[in-house]
This record gives C-alpha cells, sequence and structure tokens, in this order.
C-alpha cells in the first residue's frame, strides 16, 4: 500500500473510532475494540475493487519506485511525538482520580480487578472512572482525532 492509501485507512479508523465511540462497551480493552475495527476496515479495503483493479494496473517499475525507506523521516517523527504529547497533556488535564484510572488501565495494561484492589474502590467505580476519563479525553482530543 502507498502512503496514501495508509493514510486514508488511519483517517478511516478515527473517523469510526470516533463515530462508534458510544457503541463501545466497557467489557473488553479498549485497544482491542480499536484494533477489531482497524483490522475490519483493512480488511474492507484489501476487498474492495478499487484495491484490485489498482493492483493489477501497476508495472513493475512503479511497484519498485513505490517501495519506501522504512525509515521514519524526522518530519514524521516530529508529528508523532508532538501527538504524544498532546495525548499526555490532555492525560494529565484529567482529574486526578480519572488520570490516574486511565493511566493504570491504558499504559500499565491492568484489569479492573487490579484498579479495583490497588484503589481500594469498587470496580464499577473503576469502569465509571475509566468511562469519565476517555470522555473528556474524547473532547479534549477531537482535533487529533
Amino acid at each position: 500500500m502507498t502512503g496514501s492509501n495508509n493514510e486514508d485507512i488511519e483517517q478511516e479508523v478515527y473517523i469510526r473510532t470516533w463515530k462508534n465511540l458510544d457503541k463501545y462497551k466497557e467489557e473488553g480493552r479498549f485497544k482491542s475494540w480499536i484494533s477489531t475495527i482497524t483490522a475490519n476496515i483493512c480488511r474492507d479495503y484489501l476487498k474492495s475493487s478499487y484495491f484490485k483493479y489498482s493492483q493489477n494496473n501497476i508495472t513493475e517499475e512503479e511497484r519498485l519506485y513505490e517501495i519506501k525507506d522504512e525509515k521514519e523521516t524526522i518530519e514524521s517523527e516530529l508529528i508523532r511525538k508532538q501527538r504524544q504529547k498532546t495525548v499526555m497533556d490532555a492525560v494529565d488535564k484529567l482529574k486526578p482520580k480519572l488520570r490516574e484510572v486511565i493511566v493504570m488501565y491504558e499504559m500499565q495494561d491492568m484489569s479492573y480487578e487490579e484498579i479495583s484492589e490497588k484503589l481500594k474502590c469498587p470496580v464499577g467505580t473503576v469502569r465509571s472512572r475509566l468511562f469519565n476519563a476517555r470522555k473528556e479525553l474524547s473532547v479534549t482530543l477531537k482535533d487529533l482525532i
């Protein structure tokens, strides 16, 4: 896939995630949910007539030209780091109780039960705080998505 197609797929993942955020069930991991969305979008793209047509009508010389250096460019690295900083700044601005739960769950890969034990609060409270943290982050980071 060319860079343009990758960017289109990435954009589609952001859009579908944003549009379906209200359908996310707290039963599973957020990362797994997004991974499923991404996999489905990629499958749809690979099945599309556009992809099949473009693969059949490309010359070997064009294929070689499209192969890009795997190394990250300075510009893309700066953009990636800026996005990470923006996300971390948004997490840092959360209320302490929301911040600690989102960090434990998303960054430290702790389960609801583990967080509940560590914070000495019910699992329902952990779920509620996670929901509220994600809601606040989605508002704060809407320009990034």
